[in-house]
Order: C-alpha cells, then structure tokens, then sequence
C-alpha cells in the first residue's frame, strides 16, 4: 500500500512539475535576463503566452486543481501512518507541497486574473519586433513576477520528488537489512552441533 501511496504521489507531483516546465516558454525569455536584453519583444511574447493561457479551456484548470488535491490528499495520507520515515520524509513534501500551491494561490492566479485576462493581445500575426508598440510600464513587473513565482513553485515540487525518492531509497535499506538478517530456526540448529563438541 505504500508503494502505491508513493507511486500516486510522484505521479502527480510530477504532473504538477510538467505543467509548470510548458511555461518555461515565456519564462525564459525574462527570467535571469539583465535590463538590456528584456526587450519589449520578449515581455510582449512573455505577456502573450499568459494571455493565451488564461483564455485556455476551463477544464484544465479543474484537472490540475484534481491532480493537486489528488497529490496532496496522498501526501496527508501517508503521513498519517505516524512511522519515522514518513514523519521526516512526507512531512517535508508536505511543507514544500503546501509551499508550491500557496505561492501558486497566492501570487499566480491573481497576477494573472488582475493583469492578463482582459489584456489585448498586442498582434495576432507574426510581427517584425520593430512594429511591436511599447510594452507597458505597469505590466512589466507582474511578468517578471510571474517568471520568479513559477520558478520557486518548480523548486519546491521537485524537492517533493528528491524527497519521495530519498525516502524510497530509505525503506529499500530497511528491507535489505532484514533480509540479511537470520532467521528463527538457524540458531536452533546450531546448538546441537555445539553440544557435541562440548
């Protein structure tokens, strides 16, 4: 059952990391960037990407809202076995799991409600950079924000993952350890053999 809880957890956390490395498309082209080379056509490409997104199928929203639930119910449920292990390893994902959806709740979806739902989209067919209007000053903080946000929210989901693999790793040494440990009946049939040298 275990092995199963492990498995739905690593699934979906993985899931939730895929999702968030689609946004590397936008992503990139601001983050770690110096002021120079964040040109206005990169934060209109960025600006366009979040754009789009929003205006995306509602349904996905509601499978990656189940896949979190699903990953995190797991999580809680696992923890609740109470084994040492599970305190230190699930409770760990747990912290770094409510850390990516908070950032997630909390900084994400209301930059990307307030500042690109309604946002026009600049050009609707390939543009030389040259004919791009300016990029607005009031929206070139929230891209980069949302850039950073995304980043940590990764950082934190893959910590999930190290963190189910070292505790993987941990109960593989535990079932190795006990089966090299011996048996009842070995030491009963040793003592016999003691007796008749003595």
């Amino acid at each position: 059952m275990a092995g199963l809880r492990m498995s739905v957890v690593v699934s979906m956390t993985a899931f939730l990391l895929g999702v968030l490395f689609t946004h590397w498309i936008a992503d990139s082209l601001t983050l770690w960037k110096s002021p120079e080379r964040q040109t206005d056509s990169r934060l209109w490409t960025a600006a366009t990407y979040y754009t789009v997104l929003m205006h995306g199928p509602p349904e996905l929203a509601y499978l990656y809202a189940a896949a979190t639930i699903c990953g995190g119910a797991t999580l809680f449920w696992s923890l609740r076995d109470g084994r040492a292990g599970n305190l230190m390893f699930d409770g760990g994902s747990i912290f770094l799991y409510s850390t990516a959806i908070a950032m997630y709740i909390y900084s994400v979806i209301p930059n990307l409600t307030t500042n690109f739902a309604t946002l026009p989209l600049p050009f609707n067919a390939p543009t030389p950079p040259s004919a791009l209007p300016p990029f607005p000053a009031t929206l070139r903080e929230p891209t980069l924000e949302l850039a950073s946000s995304h980043l940590v929210c990764s950082v934190a989901l893959t910590g999930v993952l190290v963190l189910q693999a070292g505790r993987w790793w941990a109960e593989q040494g535990d079932v190795d350890e006990d089966d090299d440990e011996p048996t009842v009946d070995e030491p009963e049939r040793v003592e016999p053999e003691r007796a008749k040298v003595a």
